[in-house]
C-alpha cells in the first residue's frame, strides 16, 4: 500500500544520529557538517517505487561529486521484512551503483525522529543542516511511463548549491510504507 510523506517543516534542524553502515563501521549526521547541501534519503531494497528510482538515484549523486553529500537509511523491520537486512542491502548498493554510505536503523529511532514515512522519502539540508526540501524524486512512478529524472530533487539541489531559496512548492514522496516492527509505529 502506497504511502505519503508526512512534509515535515522547512527550517527545521536535522535530527542527529549515529547508526551502523551496511559495509561496517558507523556513520553520523555530524560527519556531514561543512557541506554546502547533505541529502538524507530513507528507503529499502524490496519496494517497487525505490527500485524504480534507485539507479538514477545512484546517478544523481556520483554527478554532483563532493558538493552534494548523500546518506541512505533502512529502518525498514528486517526480521518481517528479509530482503531489507544488511546482506540485502549490500546487493542493492551493488546493483544501484550506490555511492554514498547506506546506513541500518534498527530502533528505528531515526526514522521517527526525521518522521519518514515512506520508502523512498528525501530530506535535503542546506549547509547549516537546516531542511530546504523533502519530497518526491520526480512525477515518475511505477507504471506510469514517465521518464525518472530526479528533476524535482534535483532542482531543490540546484538551489542550495547556487545559493537560491528552494521553491516551497513541493510534492510528498510515495512509495512503501516504513515497515515498523510490531508495537513500534509513531503515534
Amino acid at each position: 500500500m502506497a504511502a505519503n510523506s508526512f512534509m515535515v517543516p522547512l527550517g527545521t534542524p536535522a535530527p542527529a544520529f549515529d547508526l551502523t553502515a551496511v559495509n561496517g563501521g558507523s556513520v553520523a549526521l555530524d560527519d556531514f557538517k561543512g557541506s554546502p547541501a547533505t541529502l538524507v534519503t530513507f528507503l529499502s531494497n524490496h519496494c517497487p517505487y525505490v527500485r524504480h528510482i534507485e539507479t538514477a538515484l545512484g546517478a544523481l549523486a556520483t554527478g554532483y561529486g563532493s558538493r552534494l553529500s548523500v546518506v541512505a537509511i533502512c529502518s525498514n523491520d528486517s526480521v518481517t521484512y528479509p530482503d531489507d537486512d544488511a546482506t540485502h542491502l549490500a546487493e542493492q548498493v551493488a546493483r544501484a551503483g550506490f555511492t554514498f554510505p547506506y546506513l541500518l536503523d534498527e530502533t528505528q529511532e531515526t526514522a521517527k525522529a526525521y518522521r519518514a514515512a515512506c520508502t523512498p522519502d528525501f530530506f535535503l539540508y542546506d549547509g547549516e543542516l537546516r531542511l530546504v526540501y523533502r519530497g518526491q524524486f520526480d512525477d515518475s512512478r511505477p507504471g506510469n511511463d514517465i521518464p525518472v529524472t530526479g528533476a524535482s530533487l534535483r532542482a531543490a539541489i540546484d538551489a542550495v548549491l547556487a545559493g537560491e531559496p528552494v521553491s516551497a512548492d513541493q510534492r510528498p514522496s510515495i512509495g512503501c510504507g516504513i515497515k515498523w516492527k510490531p508495537g513500534n509505529a509513531p503515534a
